[in-house]
């Protein structure tokens, strides 16, 4: 077992305590094994490749061998490189434009915060998920047209508000005196609510 060996991408390591039931015993069988499976990925294709993994997976577990369970897989990108089409914007320009809104969204939370304690208003939400939102926003969602389609009904996580608000305030939809009252709906003035509820905001 000391001198048992890994094949991983094709590289021989030691084995550890995590590799005790993945012992390579014969590490020549192992890398003619993995030299076939690049060469049908490199002739046939991925959809190859699957197939025959698939069938002796099958044929394995008919023959009665214990195959480890898996509940979870490695990430990868669900479309193939070679199958993945141009981005349909510019995304030097998409940044930039993200960057500023992520950067008005935090402005906007943080003065409300200095001007009144504990209101609050969850910075990183949006933050961390702007390039989510804004590829969606850009080229994704679908808003009221003339055809009489109503639009996309969508559900945002409420926490993430900062960031619509900042995106519809560069849109020219909310003014500056709008996000300078960021939850604070009940004053005298244009306020925002903590979240865009259609109750509490019916036309926004």
């Amino acid at each position: 077992m000391a001198d048992a060996k890994i094949i991983t991408d094709g590289e021989a390591r030691p084995a550890g305590p995590q590799d005790v039931r993945f012992e390579d015993t014969d590490p020549v069988e192992t890398r003619e094994w993995l030299e076939s499976l690049d060469y049908v990925l490199e002739t046939r294709g991925a959809d190859r490749v699957s197939y025959l993994l698939q069938a002796l997976e099958n044929r394995a577990r008919m023959a009665g061998a214990d195959l480890p369970i898996k509940s979870t897989t490695p990430y990868i990108n669900t479309i193939p490189a070679d199958k993945q089409p141009r981005y349909p914007g510019n995304r030097e320009i998409e940044r930039r434009i993200k960057s500023i809104i992520r950067w008005n969204a935090m402005a906007m939370v943080v003065r409300a915060n200095k001007q009144f304690d504990g209101i609050g208003g969850h910075i990183s939400t949006y933050a961390s998920a702007a390039t989510l939102y804004e590829v969606a926003f850009n080229h994704f969602f679908r808003g009221r047209g003339d055809s009489g389609f109503n639009g996309d009904q969508i559900y945002f996580q409420g926490h993430a508000s900062p960031g619509v608000y900042a995106r519809a305030f560069m849109e020219g939809r909310l003014t500056e005196q709008n996000l300078e009252c960021f939850r604070r709906e009940l004053r005298d003035t244009q306020g925002l609510s903590s979240y865009p509820h259609p109750w509490l905001m019916p036309d926004f």
